[in-house]
């Protein structure tokens, strides 16, 4: 009996075997036999699994973006208690891929997104990705608002707690949920090319949302 292939598992292996060769020399570098053989496959198990590079590289970059997603959802539920700020916090850390465990993903992430400038395919995939991500923060955001200007009330008129509320009312969700979305990107680019050091990155991801409510 012929020996059956999990198609699912095969693509995602040769997704990381793409994610570790982008890192290594860049998408240009990227061909499909250096994949075969980084994946341990042969080169018509690639091609079964894609008929093209770019159908390769747009489920690698589909495949990145589920892992992130992935990450600040786990992240998320494993502290349901936290307030919604906190899970903010959280979630853009996540995001930023400021960490060291993730300065390889953050490299090859990046090169994708300068690749999807001129790549349609490309740029359809990531923006699919930053939509659930941006949700999440406009929700989160919602809900912060939400509570800062409940525990205003709560602390009655004329007090610090009060003013607090008023600019929680103001807070855009949407809108600071995109211009989140934009830093938490740039900050990953000022950390790879050494502009900003990952501790100066956190500073003014945590300065951004301690702003929010100032």
């Amino acid at each position: 009996m012929p020996k059956q292939v999990d198609h699912v598992s095969r693509r995602r292996l040769i997704a990381e075997a793409v994610c570790h060769l982008a890192d290594e020399h860049g998408l240009e570098g990227v061909t499909l036999r250096d994949v075969a053989a980084r994946a341990q496959v042969s080169m018509g198990a690639v091609q079964r699994c894609f008929r093209t590079k770019e159908e390769m590289l747009v489920f690698t970059l589909g495949h990145i973006g589920e892992r992130i997603g992935e990450r600040v959802r786990a992240r998320l539920v494993r502290s349901p208690a936290q307030s919604a700020g906190t899970a903010l916090g959280h979630a853009a850390t996540e995001i930023s891929l400021l960490r060291e465990e993730h300065r390889a993903e953050a490299r090859v992430w990046l090169a994708f997104v300068a690749q999807a400038a001129v790549n349609e395919a490309l740029a359809t995939t990531l923006r699919a990705s930053y939509a659930p991500l941006q949700e999440t923060f406009t929700r989160l955001i919602a809900e912060a608002a939400d509570a800062e200007a409940g525990s205003g009330s709560d602390a009655g008129a004329d007090s610090d707690g009060d003013a607090g509320a008023d600019r929680a009312a103001l807070v855009d969700p949407r809108r600071e949920a995109r211009t989140l979305l934009a830093l938490v990107d740039g900050l990953t680019t000022h950390v790879l090319i050494g502009h900003l050091t990952p501790p100066e990155a956190q500073d003014v991801l945590h300065a951004h949302l301690a702003r929010l409510w100032a």
